[in-house]
């Protein structure tokens, strides 16, 4: 996966957290009398990655349409600033 710095800008806190539930279930906490109190996420099998990498894809059409939406109206908006 390509890393789209150009796309960050129009991520959201949705966004974010749709990702983090989605690895929710790979997150196996340390036994409750555990000295660290940590847990560790646990290896993702074959079809956890091809979920994950679909996942990846859609996001990043989302925020590409997003991007574009963005600057459709900043563009009619520097076109009524002019006038």
């Amino acid at each position: 996966m390509k890393l789209r710095l150009d796309l960050l800008e129009h991520l959201t806190a949705e966004d974010i957290m749709e990702s983090a539930l989605a690895n929710n279930s790979r997150y196996k906490p340390e036994p409750l009398f555990s000295k660290t109190g940590v847990g560790y996420l646990r290896p993702a099998t074959p079809e956890e990655r091809a979920q994950e990498e679909a996942r990846s894809e859609a996001l990043i059409e989302r925020l590409k349409k997003r991007a574009a939406e963005s600057a459709i109206r900043k563009s009619k908006s520097s076109r009524t600033a002019k006038r």
